[in-house]
């Protein structure tokens, strides 16, 4: 299984070769934005962890761009689109709504729903 995810001008592509895994993630939730405090911001991501489990979260993975310490770029993966959705839309309406559940955010998520693309189509 080869993953990758490629970077061109600030828009993101995630490409799975292999779609056919059992039991694998149909959808992922894509964020990124911008931080103040990356310890602030892993402290309120790690105190989710229970949240993100309850939701249908079956991977994850966090990456900083190389050049830039104050951004975070997120990808959560679930095996339906709609679990994705529903993740998704508990983030918008109550973590980052609040201070207090978001510290070191220092910007607005993009966040977006992904799906695989099978590539021997």
């Amino acid at each position: 299984m080869h993953n990758g995810t490629y970077f061109a001008q600030g828009a993101t592509m995630a490409i799975t070769t292999d779609v056919t895994r059992k039991g694998a993630a149909v959808a992922a939730l894509h964020i990124e934005h911008p931080i103040s405090d990356l310890g602030a911001w892993l402290g309120a991501f790690t105190s989710f962890a229970e949240a993100r489990r309850d939701s249908g979260v079956t991977a994850e993975r966090v990456h900083q761009p190389v050049a830039d310490e104050n951004y975070i770029v997120v990808q959560l993966d679930f095996l339906t689109i709609e679990a994705a959705e529903h993740f998704k839309a508990f983030l918008e309406s109550v973590v980052w709504q609040s201070q207090d559940l978001s510290p070191g955010l220092a910007g607005t998520p993009q966040a977006r729903v992904l799906r695989e693309v099978d590539l021997r189509a």
